[in-house]
């Protein structure tokens, strides 16, 4: 059977030690995309796993190898370098992205793919009855709330979640960048024209454990506000010159006071608080500064975003057009 060429859908799905879920998502993702009855592909990066999903990634590929490719890094590079890694060999006009393990219900891709038919460039997504430990929530919801006052050109009611769709034109964009750190649903909303967002359903992972600590998602949430933010640094210029301006007045009255009283020996004390304050928010604002100057740092050295290992796909057979066939057969009649 030859490759289909051009695919309708591209399903881009990053792996990490999800041999257990595997099986599943191969199940359930087909199942949906073969009644939904459209060309698909299914890509599908396995971002350093050190469990057995390669393997597992090979025989899915030997299954259905003109609908399953698969990408293998060299090393963990992160969720976000595995979906950009997908990103630049997608063949299709629509573009979903998921996780493998399966708290984004494949039965929800329809809705993506009415909503993309419908004339929007990109379909944002919210949990509808998360299935999350509370810690996860609760730093979720805070996180949104905290995103939405600094960032508030990015309409995002979730952040967190990976289930959404991108128009091939967004993709490529996205693509072309080259950044070192990113965060895709922002990036895709920076370039979106039409921009929309569905409620999907939200289920507990099928099995395993979540590879996200709570580091992690610190981390995570940085890239977000350092990659598309200036708000940081905004508040501490802010911060900086309303401590200048008190500090200013209070050494004209500790020198008024000293004037008129004379010499004390009372409130040292009180200048110490003052002293470990201003010094304090120095070091915060020391270590903010040192966010975006680490993030400089790793796009001037222009070292590769990821190094793939090798990728499992058919070639690419590009069935020739009537026009180009006529031209074939008369050059070969020349000949």
């Amino acid at each position: 059977m030859l490759f289909n060429a051009t695919p309708y859908i591209s399903i881009v799905i990053p792996v990490y030690n999800e041999e257990k879920n595997l099986e599943e998502l191969y199940r359930r993702l087909t199942q949906t995309l073969d009644t939904l009855g459209k060309s698909y592909e299914i890509i599908l990066t396995n971002d350093g796993s050190r469990d057995q999903s390669s393997r597992m990634l090979q025989q899915l590929h030997e299954r259905r190898p003109s609908q399953i490719r698969v990408i293998e890094f060299n090393g963990n590079f992160g969720q976000h370098m595995a979906i950009m890694a997908g990103f630049e060999r997608v063949r299709g006009e629509i573009i979903i992205t998921m996780d493998a393990d399966l708290q984004n219900p494949p039965e929800e891709i329809p809705k993506l793919v009415a909503a993309m038919e419908a004339g929007h460039d990109v379909v944002n997504t919210y949990r509808e009855g998360r299935q999350d430990h509370w810690w996860r929530r609760w730093v979720s919801k805070a996180h949104n709330t905290v995103r939405a006052w600094m960032m508030p050109r990015l309409k995002m009611q979730d952040e967190g979640c990976m289930l959404r769709a991108y128009h091939r034109s967004i993709v490529d964009l996205m693509a072309a960048t080259g950044e070192a750190t990113t965060f895709i649903p922002a990036l895709a909303l920076s370039y979106a024209s039409n921009p929309t967002e569905r409620g999907v359903a939200h289920e507990q992972r099928f099995a395993g454990e979540s590879n996200y600590t709570l580091y992690k998602l610190i981390r995570y949430n940085f890239d977000l506000v350092t990659g598309f933010s200036l708000f940081p640094l905004q508040v501490f210029t802010l911060l900086g010159m309303l401590i200048s301006a008190g500090s200013f007045l209070l050494v004209v009255f500790l020198l008024a006071r000293r004037l008129i009283v004379g010499p004390e020996v009372e409130g040292v004390f009180t200048l110490f608080a003052l002293l470990f304050f201003l010094v304090g928010i120095v070091l915060l604002g020391l270590g903010v500064v040192g966010e975006y100057i680490g993030r400089i740092y790793q796009e001037v050295r222009k070292r590769p975003r990821f190094v793939v290992r090798k990728v499992l796909e058919q070639p690419m057979v590009v069935p020739l057009s009537s026009s180009l066939r006529e031209e074939r057969v008369k050059g070969e009649e020349v000949l």
